[in-house]
């Protein structure tokens, strides 16, 4: 069962890995190529950037766990029509959200909080990156997809292929074409375009049990997909806001060099978070499948893999980065003092990571059982509750090292607490007795 596991967990956590690392460098070059006041424009529009992601991630989860839950219950046909109106649903989504974004960016990055400044950089990133909205959420959501038809190698390749062609371009467009920050822009969307053409042939070839198809769109269906996928999306907009959050108390308190930093341990902590995630999402399908199967004892069994993959990778990522943390930070910037205070955040931040591994893992698997109101429990604790409340507090108490501090107070809390208000083991009996 663990081989089983890693046969999923690996290449969905190596892909994620991967993919967080052309954002790294994609900060690395915004820093040297455009600036602090670039870092600060992107981290302005992150998340709205997230919000897509979200979105994306919503069909991918929500209509992964569907299909799988149908192949595990033996049901091929139906698992197809999920597949096929899900993809639809996306196409047509992101093909509105791409207009209206490329439309309003300037007074979206305004109430994100963009100072005039910063603000023309921001609405130039955002406007560009929504161009292609298609390709941005619709890689995401195949690449879920088909990591649930059985080919989570597949995967993989497809999001590092877009990754590495997205960091060459991104070099070529900041440093030799001095397009500023429509390059990074412009690179992410190419770099999705090209995940979506290494995906394309899994289904129009018919390599799995999923084949593209005329679907009709079915409200029960889209709104079981929505139901169950919505803590994804809860999830990604919760990072947001608390990027958000983070962004207004840093601007108020320090100013524009209090954002550039906290920019920097996003461009840093993005690698532990997508591996986190890509653990969770590895172990979905298998959850799924065998929560089809009625089979409770594996679907624990693969829960508690996650949780010991993920502190694992959440202990060992704060130990590189504090040892090696000074030399990450430098990469993005030569600000002297501008190194010391984000390497001191990153080491405070990071040891929340062990915790929201836990926190996200527990919130993938009541997906998967179709028990998202618990998922969607946890995310509020998360970012609407008790985030606000410490992050304001130790800022006021204790000033930027209150800030930093606060995300590992926060998911502490809300660890702890979904603990004492759910039990994972009855609620996976529940869950299995009312299957259909």
């Amino acid at each position: 069962m663990f081989k089983k596991f890693l046969k999923y967990s690996v290449p969905s956590a190596i892909a994620m890995c991967v993919s967080s690392l052309y954002t790294v460098i994609d900060g690395i070059f915004v820093g040297q190529g455009v600036g602090k006041s670039g870092l600060a424009a992107v981290s302005i529009a992150f998340p709205a950037i997230i919000f897509l992601t979200g979105l994306a991630t919503m069909f991918a989860a929500g209509g992964g766990a569907l299909v799988s839950k149908n192949f595990g219950a033996g049901n091929r046909k139906k698992a197809v029509d999920i597949f096929n109106q899900a993809v639809k649903t996306v196409i047509i989504l992101s093909l509105i959200i791409s207009i209206l974004f490329v439309i309003f960016a300037k007074p979206m990055v305004t109430m994100l909080g963009a100072s005039k400044s910063i603000k023309a950089e921001a609405t130039e990133f955002l406007r560009y990156y929504s161009l292609f909205c298609i390709p941005n959420l619709l890689g995401i959501a195949l690449n879920g997809f088909v990591r649930n038809d059985g080919s989570p190698r597949l995967a993989m390749i497809a999001t590092i292929s877009g990754a590495i062609l997205n960091v060459i371009l991104d070099y070529i467009f900041i440093f030799s074409f001095h397009m500023g920050l429509k390059g990074p822009a412009i690179a992410t969307g190419l770099g999705q375009i090209a995940t979506v053409i290494i995906i394309l042939p899994h289904f129009l070839r018919k390599k799995g049990q999923l084949t593209f198809g005329n679907a009709k769109l079915k409200i029960d269906v889209i709104k079981n997909i929505f139901s169950i996928g919505f803590p994804s999306f809860f999830a990604e907009v919760a990072f947001s806001i608390i990027i958000f959050f983070y962004n207004i108390v840093l601007n108020k308190t320090i100013g524009e060099t209090g954002v550039a930093s906290y920019s920097i341990i996003n461009y840093v902590t993005t690698n532990i978070y997508m591996m986190l995630i890509g653990v969770s999402f590895g172990a979905q399908p298998l959850i799924s499948y065998y929560f089809g199967n009625k089979d409770s004892k594996v679907m624990l069994q693969m829960y508690k893999f996650s949780l010991m993959v993920s502190t694992f990778i959440g202990v060992i990522f704060t130990v590189v980065c504090f040892v090696f943390g000074m030399s990450f930070v430098s990469l993005f910037t030569s600000d002297v003092k501008l190194i010391n205070m984000t390497y001191l955040g990153l080491n405070i931040t990071n040891l929340a990571y062990i915790f929201i591994g836990l926190n996200l893992n527990t919130s993938i698997y009541y997906q998967a059982i179709e028990m998202p109101r618990f998922s969607s429990l946890i995310c509020s604790f998360r970012s609407f509750i008790f985030l606000p409340l410490v992050l304001f507090l130790l800022a006021y108490f204790c000033g930027i090292n209150g800030i930093w501090a606060s995300m590992i107070f926060s998911e502490i809390l809300s660890f702890v607490v979904i603990n004492i208000v759910t039990n994972i083991k009855s609620n996976t009996k529940k869950a299995v007795a009312f299957i259909n």
